[in-house]
């Protein structure tokens, strides 16, 4: 069974996350030492088409694709954008992070700041964070009534089905990592310098509220997967795996939108250079 298949969430079906274990392996099999090495190699093998099948992408000027990346803190954001996206063309590939809104944002709508960083045809967009905080951090601190943030989900699915009907294809992606993992990667943030600039003392705040956090994603998945913009919950416990599985899934999406370059409108033969 396909990666895309272990992992996405069937339309109008619920999500339990407590009941999928963040450092299963779906879709290997053999020694935790033998999955890591497959996972490895081909986790290259995917980057290495997917460079070819972006160029496609770009040449052909007519798709995007938009790639959600979601989770909790520590939950392998900038990871997954580092290992499975980094080596791509950087003139194809936009990364927009979204922070706390600033005031000009707060005097829009929310999904303001949002569409201005899709895709433009033939390129990739990453969002580390998105729309979606506005169903999840606004739920979970009430920072707006219930009858507003309720109402968003809609509102989120009718926003993406118009990128959708434009030639935007969507994958969105949720980290999923135990409590237990993000403790020992907030402590690794912690024991290394490098690293050290990562943690903010609100992080350890926000953890207390991991529940809640649970309840808002399991809504969110559930009902804000459709047809035209898939959820998938990546098991990402382990850096590898994560990586193995999204790098899987947006090769076979690269590879089933099959871009192409556009053909010359010249006779490439009857080119003469002196």
């Amino acid at each position: 069974m396909h990666a895309h298949d272990l992992h996405v969430v069937a339309p109008d079906t619920g999500v339990t996350l407590a009941s999928i274990d963040p450092q299963r392996t779906p879709g290997l099999s053999g020694s935790k030492e033998d999955e890591r090495a497959r996972a490895e190699a081909e986790l290259a093998d995917n980057i290495e088409a997917m460079k070819l099948l972006q160029r496609r992408l770009y040449a052909e000027g007519k798709r995007a694709l938009l790639v959600v990346l979601q989770g909790m803190d520590a939950g392998g954001k900038d990871g997954t954008i580092r290992h499975v996206l980094g080596g791509l063309n950087p003139q194809g590939v936009e990364v927009t992070s979204f922070k706390r809104p600033t005031e000009r944002e707060l005097a829009h709508d929310f999904l303001w700041r949002v569409h201005r960083h899709t895709p433009g045809v033939g390129m990739i967009g990453v969002f580390n964070r998105s729309h979606y905080e506005d169903v999840l951090v606004v739920r979970v601190h009430s920072l707006v009534p219930e009858a507003v943030w309720s109402g968003r989900y809609e509102q989120i699915n009718a926003f993406e089905r118009l990128l959708a009907a434009r030639g935007t294809v969507i994958r969105k992606f949720f980290l999923h990592i135990s409590k237990e993992e993000q403790r020992e990667r907030f402590m690794a943030r912690l024991a290394e310098p490098e690293k050290q600039w990562k943690f903010e003392p609100g992080d350890l705040a926000e953890r207390k509220h991991w529940d809640d956090y649970q309840a808002a994603y399991e809504t969110a998945l559930a009902r804000c997967s459709t047809d035209d913009a898939p959820w998938f919950v990546i098991p990402a416990d382990r850096k590898w795996y994560r990586n193995w599985a999204i790098s899987t899934i947006l090769r076979r999406t690269l590879e089933e939108m099959a871009p192409m370059p556009p053909k010359p409108d010249f006779d490439p033969a009857s080119i003469v250079i002196d």
